[in-house]
């Protein structure tokens, strides 16, 4: 068949519905656990979707068909196959089949692609893409597609890994990182691999890292996803940040949502400007009125109590006191232990009052 006649075939074929099977033709290892399956419609026909949807594959397990929903790991712009990459967890069972089982020639039935958690096709945005583990996979078509689109392209990928093997999809992320000066990527890991060295950043994503890895995250669309304690600290930076979380966009591990109506609203507590609080420093007999938006170091400082402090930004722990009631909003850099805050002990430079709070100061 000539190269004119293949093309002609496939333009007739038209777009894959989710009544045809797909047929696996590649499976790639990316990581520890972790592989990209690439599929085709035996038909001939294209795949359309947007950047950030998901597929629901039918995976014959034993014991049972079972049906699991991952996020597409490929770009719209290339519709010849589509993509899913898949990390198996200690109980996984459809996961597990899939590296266990699914080979390049095997077929299997999938629905979609749906999902709302996407990237606008034809608007051109700064974007800022944070995500943990296999998270990234979404980012990975999202930022497919800015690379492919070619123009206007400007784009951070932020990722956090366990260790650097971890990191999914590495290589193809720098492969596009190195050839458009406008996708910038930054991986953080939390441990080195052993006899390997890592001159990137360690340890937990926090307000710091966001500010340094992207300087103008206040003008950037951030998109989201990862295990929903992970995106709710990243939801707690941010509006400690004072970002405008009209432009924040999330998808969760557990629940991706085929509507609007599907998802839910998040309760995360905004400081209210205008809301009155009040801090007693129970030691020195005095009582300061403030507002939420105001730290404790600051009120503090304006009442004339000397609180001992370093970087006023939760990292160095020096501001450390104790909290005897009340309730306070703590967003901190890692100055401060879990052991420590469950003893009451906070960091002034960045804790909020709620109400009436009582300090052993």
């Amino acid at each position: 068949m000539s190269q004119t006649t293949a093309l002609t075939a496939t333009a007739d074929a038209g777009i894959w519905r989710d009544d045809e099977t797909l047929e696996c033709c590649s499976v790639v290892p990316e990581a520890p656990n972790t592989a990209t399956f690439s599929f085709v419609a035996p038909s001939g026909a294209l795949f359309r979707y947007e950047p950030g949807q998901f597929l629901t594959l039918e995976l014959p397990v034993p014991g049972g068909t079972v049906w699991r929903t991952y996020t597409i790991s490929s770009s719209p712009s290339r519709p010849l196959s589509i993509s899913v990459t898949v990390k198996a967890q200690a109980d996984s069972i459809g996961t597990r089949w899939m590296l266990d089982h699914l080979q390049p020639g095997m077929k299997i039935k999938a629905t979609g692609p749906a999902g709302i958690f996407t990237l606008p096709t034809r608007e051109k945005k700064k974007y800022l893409f944070i995500s943990a583990g296999s998270g990234v996979t979404p980012s990975l078509s999202m930022t497919t597609y800015l690379f492919d689109r070619g123009t206007g392209t400007d784009v951070i990928l932020l990722n956090c890994a366990r260790r650097p093997r971890d990191i999914i999809c590495r290589q193809r992320l720098e492969h596009m990182a190195s050839r458009v000066p406008g996708i910038k990527l930054c991986f953080i890991v939390e441990e080195d691999d052993p006899y390997q060295v890592w001159t990137g950043l360690r340890g937990q994503l926090n307000q710091l890292m966001i500010g340094l890895i992207a300087k103008d995250y206040l003008e950037r669309e951030v998109y989201c996803c990862g295990p929903e304690p992970f995106m709710a600290a990243v939801r707690e930076m941010l509006i400690a940040l004072g970002y405008d979380m009209d432009n924040y966009h999330q998808e969760s591990f557990q629940a991706p949502v085929k509507t609007e109506e599907q998802v839910e609203e998040l309760d995360d507590l905004i400081l209210d400007e205008t809301a009155e609080a009040e801090v007693v420093f129970a030691a020195s007999e005095v009582t300061a009125t403030c507002t939420e938006t105001d730290t404790l170091l600051s009120v503090a400082r304006g009442a004339g109590i000397v609180i001992p402090s370093g970087c006023t930004f939760g990292v160095c722990g020096t501001c450390k006191i104790k909290k005897t009631s009340g309730q306070v909003h703590m967003v901190h850099n890692g100055g401060i232990s879990e052991d420590d805050i469950e003893a009451g002990y906070i960091l002034a430079c960045c804790s909020n009052p709620i109400g009436t709070v009582e300090l052993d100061v």
